[in-house]
C-alpha cells in the first residue's frame, strides 16, 4: 500500500467529518507533503453514490480514503484506491490495498482508529513519521476507543509506545473527565458523565458546594483554578470523594473505578490549552469539520497556531453551545421505549452532524435507561433522516452489534448504515423511522435471544 501511493501521480485524500477523520486526513496530507506529492482532499459525512460517481468523474490519480471505504473495498474497483480505515468490513477485502484491524480479527472500535490505521501506512512509507503518531492518538480520543478499557489497547498501545519514544506523546493515570484542562473545577465535575456523579453532574451550584466541603480553593485572585492547577493531594481528596458518593448510591466498584483512567498529553503542544491534551483536540476538531468548516481543523493539525487555531476556538465555542442545546433538546423530547431498544426524534432541533454525540451523551447521563440501546434522529439537509445509535459495553458483551442491525435495516429501506458494534449510523429516506425502528429492534431481537 505505501508503495501504491508513493509511485502515484497524485492523490486525493477522502476522509470522514470527525475527529478521528480530520486526524487521519492531516496524517495523510502530512505524509504526502514531506513526500513532495501533489494531493488534495476533501471532507464527507458518508459515502453515497453521489460522492462516488463524482469521484469516478474526477479520475484522480489514486483515492486514499481515510476514516471511511470500506464500505467499498470490494465494489468500484474503476476507483483507484487505497483504503485506512477501522469499520466494520467485507471479509475478503483485498489487504494489497486497504488496511483495516477487523480484517486480521481485531475490533475496531477499541483496537485501532481510522487515524491509526492511516498514521501505520505513513511509519510504513517513512519511520520519520512516528511524530505523528500524536495525531492518530487524537484520532483515537476523538472515537472513544479508549472508553472500554479507560485506557488505549492493541494496536493504539503500539502507537502510543511510537509516540512515547519519539517524545511527542505522554500517558498518564489521572481523572478520566473532560475538561482537565482548560475548564474550572467546577465545570470539570458539572458536565461529568462516565461515570456520572449522582447529585453533581449538571449541577454548578451542587458541584462548588462539593470542592467547597472538600477544602479546595477556586480561585486564586480572579483566575478559576482548573484540575491541572491542583496539587497531588487536592486531586486525590477530590477523587476519593466522588468514588465514595458513587459507592453510597449503590453503582459498585466497578463504576467507580472508571473515575480514573489513562489520559494522553501531546508534550509539544502548550499546557493550559486544547491541544494539550488529546480528547480536548479532538473535541476542537470535531466542532470544525461538522459544521462544514474542515479546513480549519485540518490546518490546526498542520501546524498553524495563529488565525486557524484562533479560528478553530471560535468554532469550539459555538460547538459546545449547540451541544448543550442539543441535549436540552432531546431531554425534553419523549424518549420512546420499545422492548430492545429506545429512541428520539430531533427532527430539526439538532444537527445531523452532532446527532450521534447528543446520542452518546445522552445515554451516558441519568436520564435515559443504559440497559437498552439508544438511537437518535435528525433530518438532514438533503431531506433524508440522518439515524445514531449507542449502547453500553454491557450489551456488546450479551451479543449486541449495532453496526450489523443498523446497516441491515438500512439497505432493506434503500438507505446505508454501519460503524461500529457500539456506536454506529445509518441514512435512510424520510418517512421510513417507523418501519427502520421495527426492523432494527427484530435484529436487536435476533441478536439478543438467540
Amino acid at each position: 500500500m505505501a508503495e501504491t501511493i508513493r509511485k502515484s501521480r497524485d492523490v486525493h485524500i477522502v476522509t470522514h467529518i470527525d475527529a478521528d477523520g480530520i486526524s487521519a486526513g492531516a496524517i495523510a496530507a502530512k505524509t504526502l507533503k514531506r513526500l513532495g506529492k501533489e494531493y488534495s482532499l476533501e471532507c464527507v459525512k458518508q459515502l453515497d453514490e453521489m460522492v462516488l460517481k463524482r469521484l469516478l468523474d474526477e479520475n484522480h490519480g489514486l483515492v486514499w480514503f481515510t476514516d471511511l471505504g470500506s464500505g467499498v473495498s470490494t465494489s468500484y474497483p474503476e476507483i483507484n484506491k487505497v483504503i485506512t480505515d477501522h469499520h466494520m468490513c467485507p471479509n475478503d477485502s483485498d489487504f494489497s490495498f486497504h488496511l483495516n484491524p477487523h480484517l486480521f480479527g481485531r475490533d475496531g472500535s477499541y483496537d485501532m482508529s481510522g487515524a491509526g490505521a492511516t498514521y501505520l501506512v505513513a511509519k510504513a512509507m517513512d519511520k520519520k513519521n512516528v511524530d505523528l503518531s500524536a495525531l492518530a492518538i487524537v484520532g483515537a480520543c476523538g472515537d472513544l476507543q479508549d472508553k472500554k478499557f479507560c485506557k488505549l489497547s492493541g494496536t493504539n498501545r503500539e502507537i502510543l509506545k511510537d509516540g512515547e519514544k519519539a517524545g511527542v506523546l505522554l500517558g498518564r493515570m489521572d481523572i478520566r473527565y473532560f475538561g482537565r484542562e482548560t475548564r474550572p473545577i467546577a465545570k470539570l465535575l458539572q458536565y461529568s458523565n462516565d461515570p456520572f456523579i449522582p447529585g453533581l453532574s449538571r449541577r454548578e451550584d451542587a458541584c462548588i458546594s462539593f470542592l467547597q466541603d472538600c477544602g479546595i480553593r477556586l480561585k486564586d485572585d480572579d483566575y478559576w483554578r482548573k484540575w491541572i492547577d491542583l496539587e497531588k493531594k487536592e486531586r486525590q481528596k477530590i477523587i476519593s470523594a466522588i468514588a465514595q458518593i458513587l459507592l453510597t448510591k449503590g453503582f459498585g466498584y466497578n463504576i467507580a473505578e472508571r473515575l480514573v483512567g489513562e489520559i494522553y498529553i501531546l508534550k509539544n503542544e502548550e499546557q493550559g490549552t486544547e491541544l494539550h491534551d488529546a480528547k480536548e483536540f479532538a473535541t476542537l476538531l470535531n466542532s470544525t469539520a461538522r459544521y462544514g468548516q474542515h479546513e480549519v481543523g485540518l490546518n490546526v493539525c498542520l501546524g498553524d497556531r495563529d488565525e486557524w487555531l484562533k479560528k478553530a476556538r471560535n468554532l469550539l465555542r459555538g460547538h459546545r453551545a449547540n451541544l448543550v442545546e442539543g441535549l436540552q433538546f432531546a431531554k425534553e423530547e419523549e424518549i420512546q421505549k420499545r422492548t430492545f431498544l429506545q429512541f428520539f426524534h430531533a427532527k430539526d432541533g439538532i444537527r445531523d452532524t452532532i446527532i450521534g454525540i447528543v446520542t452518546n451523551m445522552l445515554l451516558s447521563s441519568e436520564d435515559v435507561d443504559n440497559s437498552l440501546p439508544l438511537m437518535g434522529f435528525a433530518y438532514t439537509e438533503n431531506g433524508d433522516v440522518k439515524v445514531s445509535a449507542r449502547a453500553t459495553q454491557v450489551l456488546i458483551d450479551k451479543g449486541l452489534n449495532l453496526s450489523s442491525a443498523l446497516k441491515q435495516a438500512a439497505k432493506e429501506l434503500g438507505g446505508a448504515g454501519g460503524g461500529h458494534d457500539i456506536a454506529a449510523g445509518a441514512t435512510i429516506p424520510k418517512g421510513k423511522e417507523e418501519e427502520f425502528i421495527k426492523l432494527v429492534e427484530k435484529e436487536i431481537k435476533n441478536q439478543l435471544v438467540l
